[in-house]
């Protein structure tokens, strides 16, 4: 499911709400997530899951092409660790 499939979706299951509002919501919680993790907090949706940073560190890589090694340098990358609800609906549970 794609941003656009969200907002929609919310919009015909809430007649109510229009869909710029819809979309406003829906982007203002990415954004909320979004702005927490780059500050390096941890954002947790219960029964869905956690999204967090974790950092990892320099190491010498290689190139695959020319088989060279490089230095890639440390960085921050996202990482997501499900909830029990979403885990156990996922095996059918």
């Amino acid at each position: 499911m794609i941003r656009s499939e969200l907002i929609q979706k919310i919009a015909d299951e809430n007649p109510h709400l229009y869909q710029r509002d819809v979309e406003r919501i829906v982007n203002t919680v990415f954004e909320a997530v979004t702005d927490a993790m780059a500050r390096g907090d941890r954002v947790e949706l219960r029964g869905f899951g956690a999204f967090s940073v974790k950092k990892r560190d320099s190491r010498v890589g290689r190139n695959p092409r020319t088989g060279d090694t490089v230095h890639v340098e440390e960085k921050h990358v996202p990482f997501f660790k499900t909830g029990k609800l979403l885990r156990d609906r996922l095996n059918g549970k």
